[in-house]
Formats: structure tokens, C-alpha cells, sequence
């Protein structure tokens, strides 16, 4: 029987777990056996997260949930260290936390915009992979660490310019951690979404000229969902990616291929 894609005893941190693709990912996870730590900057969604992934997976012991604003250095090692204590250590890491920009021009934006944009997307991901390394390091395991960016990173988002900018920012340090993290069996890879249904795209799916103008630009013709990652992330967590790294997994339907 193959069995690489069993998690059953592994710990992993989900942050934005507590929506999104995020709660598409710690739903897979915990299918697929392992312990799972949501993280969520709101109390209230992510309690409810977490009690709807229990129901789900049927053993609330296995998913436990933390409020944390990911850009706050102080909070992401103390929420880092409560999750390896809950799940008794951390296996793989999944930096899913992100904000949308505007839709400002740039020859409008503030640099207080450009950097509340920079501040979760890129140093939140800087913050939560820093805590996981030096715990996979320190443990001697090795790990998966694995960062959500966009396909805004590949292509021009206009009136997007910094999230584009803090994804394509994203994809690069994977790829140089990949090399870095390497020698010590840590695997680092980026997960590419395209228009996928979650509250962060809800105005733009949900506007028909919107839809009118990028729906036929879909190969598969649908938007995306967060079941669409339960797969990829089990697979980067488990022992069948142990010699995938450094690289961008792009689940967008073809849109950026056609």
C-alpha cells in the first residue's frame, strides 16, 4: 500500500487558517491525519474555524487556533512557540496569511499603503518561516515550509502594484531559502493561486462585468475553490514531496496560460 501522503502525527501551522484557502488547507491536512494550528488575526472567526474544523475531522484534539497579527515579530514567536507546545512540534509550515491591496493608482499611493501591504505579505511570511526554521533546525527533522503567493507575482496587477510586488517579493526569498534551508532537510516551496472564492475576492467575483471580462480567460472555466488546495498541501507536507523545493506551484485553472 503507498502511504506517503498519511500525516497521521505531524504537526502543522496553518496561518490565515481560519478562512480562504487557509481553511481549504487545514481541512485536507487534517483529512490526511496530521495535528493542525490555525492562526487568524480575529478571535471570533478564528474560534469559529476551529470549531468547524473539529466537527469536521471528528477529534477536536487535533486542531487547536491562535489570535496573531503575523507582521508583529513579538506575537509570531510566542503564538510559534504555543503551537509547537499544543501539537507537541511542527513538521510543516503553511505562511498563508495576506491582505489585498486598494485598487489605488501608484502614482496615488502612499507609502503607509505600500507598507501595510509589504508589512503582512512579505515580513509576516519573513516572521513565520524565521520561527519555523529555527525549530525544524533546532529539532533536527527537517520540515516543509510553504508560503501562499499569487499569480499577481507572474503577472501585472495595475492598481495592485504592491501586492504584486510583496508576492513576486515572496516567491524569490522561497526560492533562496530552498538552496539555504536545504542541508538541513528543509524543503521550501510557494503555492501561485489565480481568482479563487474567498472574502478577499468576493466584490470582484461577484461583479458581472468583472466576471464577463476574466471568466472566458479561464481554461477551466470556473473559479477556483479552497477544496482546490487540500491536495497541494497535503502533498508538500508529506513524505511524497521529500525532493520538491524551491518551487512555485501555480492552481489557477490555466488562466495565466492562456
Amino acid at each position: 500500500m503507498y502511504t506517503p501522503f498519511d500525516l497521521s502525527g505531524r504537526g502543522v501551522v496553518v496561518t490565515g487558517g481560519n478562512g480562504g484557502i487557509g481553511l481549504g488547507m487545514a481541512s485536507a491536512l487534517l483529512a490526511a491525519g496530521a495535528g493542525v494550528a490555525i492562526w487568524g488575526s480575529r478571535r471570533d472567526k478564528t474560534e469559529q474555524a476551529r470549531a468547524t474544523l473539529a466537527a469536521q475531522c471528528g477529534d477536536a484534539s487535533r486542531v487547536c487556533a491562535f489570535v496573531c497579527d503575523v507582521g508583529d515579530e513579538a506575537q509570531v514567536e510566542a503564538t510559534f512557540a504555543s503551537s509547537v507546545a499544543a501539537l507537541g512540534g511542527v513538521d510543516a509550515c503553511y505562511a498563508n496569511a495576506g491582505i489585498g491591496g486598494t485598487g489605488t493608482p501608484m502614482l496615488e499611493m502612499t507609502l503607509q499603503e505600500f507598507r501595510r501591504v509589504q508589512r503582512v505579505n512579505v515580513e509576516g511570511v519573513f516572521l513565520t518561516f524565521r520561527a519555523a526554521a529555527r525549530h525544524m533546525v533546532e529539532r533536527g527533522k527537517g520540515g516543509s515550509l510553504v508560503a501562499t503567493a499569487s499569480t499577481a507575482a507572474l503577472e501585472g496587477a495595475a492598481r495592485n502594484s504592491h501586492y504584486g510586488a510583496s508576492k513576486g517579493a515572496v516567491t524569490s526569498y522561497v526560492r533562496a531559502l530552498a538552496v539555504e534551508l536545504a542541508r538541513h532537510r528543509i524543503r521550501v516551496n510557494s503555492i501561485l493561486p489565480g481568482w479563487i472564492v474567498t472574502e478577499m475576492t468576493e466584490r470582484s467575483v461577484n461583479n458581472e462585468k468583472f466576471a464577463a471580462a476574466v471568466l472566458p480567460r479561464i481554461p477551466a472555466r470556473r473559479w477556483g475553490q479552497i477544496d482546490d488546495f487540500g491536495g497541494i498541501a497535503v502533498y508538500l507536507a508529506s513524505d511524497a514531496a521529500a525532493y520538491t523545493t524551491g518551487e512555485q506551484f501555480v492552481i489557477d485553472g490555466g488562466y495565466t496560460k492562456f
